[in-house]
């Protein structure tokens, strides 16, 4: 036999044992070959033993195991030719090389590794020193405080004989007491009550990987809970220190410095984690990890102003920097600008030629911008003032495509060196289109309005966009009517001091001056009436018509001014008949009325200078009764109030107070309006010394029910009295102008402006919600009380049949009052078909993911319908109180979007008129004359008591 025959049957009778590795534990294969037969057949036999989890081995195994199947499938067994003991041997081979290269590539054993990497997967980028290695660490070594706690841990996993930290011999080369980053995360959430997952245990050990007290093995991976084999710094650099089990008083120093200071590497450990993720390169970033990078940029001052999907492509580009050492220069004046940079630790000094240093850079603060916006040198050099300075980068390459692109998402007008427009490109969504790029973000009120007349009105301008119809439901807040009117007049009369005109110039003013027409017929379509209250519009538009009765240019424009005038017109005769209309507000609670003045009261609209009858007490419950206009201050009602019941003092020391039934009290701001109607159900209105305000009391008759028609509910028709509380309600709604909506979130002393219509239409919810419970605490009879719940619930019914959202939610909501819900015996008695009803209704008006519930079946209705008016002023004040209404000195008009979004609500309920089919009429008079004034008490501790009386607890 040959000397290579020898070796062939050598290597036919190995038996090699490897270690494997999967994401989930190791594995050892034994392959034995053996030869059987006389005919020279070979044959390979596979044995496998899991070392840690057998089906770990099945998945370390599988690729070999299809590779030897896909060879068996070649040609069918009976026709399969006998393999030679050589062809078997070479088979073998490949089987083996299968098996080495995936272990090596799983674990990052030997400098081969890096090799076969690249040869199976050349899609991987090598990482460059732009792209910073996460597996080293960020210090060059590590502070005292992580290397005591390395000790730590180390001497605990060293003394415990069964933990996973074991010497181990792969592919020949011994690696002295390395553990499995899984066997890792084990032992330390068994260690430490306080790390409740493995999220936080890795990202505990990722801590003391970045400052290099504990490395994987060949410097390639962060800290996984994988099956990545990691040391210690100590066992590392060897020495006797790395040798032998710990010594007692040792260990003891360990569990007690474990127990003191391991809270402190827990509140590292999402920090770490957090940087691990930012030195991965973009591809290798996971959605999870991209959404935790985007929840900590939200709170990065530097990126206040970017809007939510420019920060979430920041969260997948940004990339982290670690400077060790102070005095480190990060770029110098001159340079070409590559990055721009975000400080997220530390302080830089801002060094330029011939004056040293001008600034110096905090954490949270952000350089390298300009050179980037500009293509142009540094202007300055930047300089590591403290050592460990963490610092967020974005390359140029990134911020060109993100921040300054030639279609930018950020747009930036100005004039002298300000800032005086902001605009932003509109995203494009599925199913919309807009023909504007950009809308408005912030800007000056002159610069905006001149951008509106240019862009949004003309011939040539076509599609849908917001930024029109909100800037004229708006502008109150901003720019105040008579400012408005000064600018439009100024763009009208451009043409006034220009001496010689080209006839390029004559076609741009006189297209200018049609854009202001069109603009005055818009606002008088979008506010109506509000557009003439002030004298100076009137004036303007007399103005306007004069003018193109005498341009031949404008003729095309005549229509449009008659239009105008024709509106204007009929307010001002509107006006001039309900002139003198007078109010009253009982004195015993009952809602405000028309005194004189109208004949027809139907959707009769309380204006500012129509006057109002109410009453004024003082401490003592003596009162006078005064008449003054709805916009009359609350200061010159208190003075007058004061000099009628002779209190002798001066304006100063006096204050207007609501005295509520519940004995709260609540004070007007002096130059506060329409006091008498924003009165609550059962307020009354003192004057008081501003020391004596604890003396005030409330009067005996607001613990009573207000004043009301007596009346038997169940002769009444429940579908005819939710005809006519609908009838009624639409009337007062309609009355509401969106204007009132700002008035009441702003404040009404802001604008001098009165809210009397939304008070009542407001107040209206509030008295048919406690009628509901003032009805049945007030009846003492059981089988009545069972009766009025089944007439309610039906009540409700036919409001949302009718689309009157919000007396339905008052009737729920009042049957849903506390009063009412512990009336257990009244609810045992209602039909189970009722109460199921019932149930339905309280899940359509559950506030829970903002009245969710609500919004989404309002949204499917058609008009006409009265809105739910409380959830509409709730969205006003969250979109005026969790937005500035100025930002940098520009007026921040994404704000005005959010409110004129609600605005349009109001008008999109009531763009077509109601026009209900009555029900057959049994007793129409008395319906209408109960529903207009309700005998309602608002006490919740009243109301409790009643309830009690009329059904005691029951005693268990």
């Amino acid at each position: 036999m040959s000397g290579a025959e020898r070796q062939q049957r050598q290597r036919q009778r190995w038996s090699a044992q490897i270690v494997a590795s999967d994401e989930a534990a190791l594995c050892v294969v034994l392959l034995n070959y053996r030869r059987h037969g006389d005919d020279g057949q070979s044959t390979a036999q596979v044995e496998s033993t899991a070392g840690i989890g057998a089906a770990a081995g099945a998945g370390a195994t599988s690729a070999v195991l299809k590779r030897q199947r896909r060879l068996e499938r070649g040609q069918p067994s009976a026709a399969r030719p006998q393999s030679t003991a050589f062809e078997m041997s070479n088979k073998n081979k490949e089987l083996m090389n299968d098996i080495f290269t995936n272990c090596k590539l799983k674990n990052g054993f030997g400098p081969s590794v890096q090799q076969t990497a690249a040869a199976t997967s050349p899609t991987k980028r090598p990482l460059s020193p732009d792209h910073p290695n996460p597996a080293l660490p960020i210090t060059e070594t590590p502070s005292p405080a992580m290397s005591r706690m390395g000790w730590a841990l180390r001497t605990l996993l060293v003394a415990d004989n069964s933990s996973c930290l074991k010497d181990r011999k792969v592919s020949g080369k011994l690696i002295r007491k390395c553990a499995p980053g899984t066997e890792l995360v084990d032992w330390l959430v068994n260690l430490a009550p306080i790390v409740h997952t493995r999220a936080q245990a890795a990202g505990m050990w990722q801590a003391l990987v970045e400052e290099g007290v504990l490395t994987h093995v060949n410097k390639e991976q962060p800290f996984k809970d994988k099956c990545f084999l990691y040391r210690f710094r100590l066992d590392e650099e060897g020495g006797a220190a790395a040798v032998g089990i710990p010594q007692a008083e040792d260990q003891h120093a360990a569990n007690e410095h474990i127990r003191e200071a391991l809270s402190a590497l827990f509140q590292r450990g999402p920090d770490a984690t957090l940087r691990m993720i930012l030195r991965k390169p973009s591809h290798e970033r996971t959605s999870e990890e991209l959404e935790l990078v985007f929840e900590e940029l939200v709170h990065i001052a530097a990126l206040s102003h970017l809007s939510t999907s420019i920060k979430r492509e920041l969260s997948s580009i940004f990339v982290f920097e670690a400077h060790a050492q102070a005095g480190t220069i990060l770029f110098n004046q001159g340079d070409e600008g590559r990055s721009w940079y975000i400080l997220l630790k530390g302080s830089v000094d801002v060094v330029i030629h011939g004056k040293g240093t001008v600034a110096t850079l905090k954490t949270g603060d952000d350089f390298g911008k300009l050179a980037l916006i500009n293509d142009a040198p540094r202007a300055a050099t930047i300089v590591l003032k403290e050592n460990n300075c963490h610092l967020l980068r974005v390359d140029k390459e990134h911020f060109n495509r993100i921040l300054r692109d030639v279609e930018a998402n950020t747009l930036r007008l100005q004039e002298h060196g300000k800032d005086v427009l902001v605009l932003e490109r509109v995203a494009k969504q599925r199913g919309q289109h807009s023909a504007f790029k950009y809308t408005v973000m912030s800007g000056t009120p002159a610069k905006m309005l001149e951008h509106l007349l240019e862009t949004r009105l003309g011939q040539s301008v076509g599609g849908m966009d917001p930024f029109l119809d909100d800037f004229l439901l708006t502008h109150i807040v901003f720019m105040p009517v008579v400012q408005l009117v000064d600018e439009l007049a100024n763009y009208f009369h451009c043409d006034t001091h220009e001496d010689a005109q080209t006839p390029e110039d004559r076609e741009y003013i006189v297209n200018f001056k049609k854009r202001v027409i069109q603009f005055m017929q818009k606002w008088v379509m979008a506010v109506r009436h509000a557009a003439f209250e002030e004298p100076s519009v009137c004036d303007f538009i007399e103005d306007l018509a004069a003018e193109v009765e005498a341009d031949p240019d404008l003729n095309e424009e005549t229509s449009i001014v008659h239009n105008v005038l024709t509106q204007m017109a009929r307010y001002q005769e509107d006006r001039n008949q309900n002139a003198g209309q007078k109010w009253k507000l009982p004195p015993n609670g009952q809602p405000i009325c028309l005194f004189s003045g109208n004949a027809t009261p139907s959707k009769t609209v309380i204006r500012p200078d129509d006057d109002i009858i109410f009453r004024v007490y003082c401490a003592d419950h003596t009162y006078c009764t005064l008449r003054f206009p709805m916009h009359t201050t609350a200061e010159l009602i208190k003075a007058c109030a004061a000099d009628k019941l002779q209190l002798n003092r001066g304006p100063e020391d006096l204050c207007l107070v609501e005295v509520k039934s519940n004995g709260e009290r609540s004070v007007f701001k002096d130059n506060d309006v329409s006091i008498p109607t924003g009165l609550s159900l059962n307020g009354r209105l003192f004057v008081s010394v501003k020391d004596h305000l604890d003396a005030l009391t409330q009067l005996q008759e607001q613990e009573c029910p207000t004043e009301g028609v007596d009346i038997d509910l169940e002769i009444l028709s429940t579908k005819e009295l939710a005809y006519h509380i609908t009838l009624f309600e639409w009337d007062l709604f309609y009355a509401v102008h969106e204007y009132e909506l700002l008035y009441h979130t702003f404040g009404r002393h802001h604008f001098g402006k009165i809210t009397a219509n939304l008070d009542v239409f407001l107040r209206r919810f509030n008295e048919v919600q406690y009628w509901i419970v003032t009805e049945l605490v007030s009846t003492p009879s059981l089988s009545k009380r069972v009766g009025l719940v089944r007439k309610f619930i039906k009540l409700a019914a036919y409001c949302k049949e009718y689309q009157n959202l919000n007396a339905f939610f008052a009737v729920v909501m009042g049957l849903s009052n506390m009063a009412v819900s512990r009336l257990q015996q009244t609810w045992e008695k209602i039909p189970s078909k009722f109460r199921k009803i019932f149930q339905e209704f309280e899940a359509l008006i559950d506030p829970s993911r903002n009245h969710r519930a609500y919004r989404v079946f309002v949204g499917k209705l058609q008009p006409p319908l009265i809105p739910f008016m409380p959830l509409l002023l709730k969205d006003m004040t969250f979109a005026h109180e969790g937005n500035k209404t100025s930002l940098d000195g520009l007026v921040n008009f994404e704000k005005m979007h959010m409110m004129a979004q609600t605005m349009r609500t109001i008008r999109f309920c009531r763009s077509r008129s109601l026009g209900l089919e009555p029900p057959s009429p049994k007793s129409e008079g008395e319906v209408r004359s109960y529903i207009s004034s309700f005998r309602v008490i608002d006490n919740q501790r009243v109301l409790t008591a009643m309830s009690q009386k009329v059904e005691p607890t029951r005693k268990l």
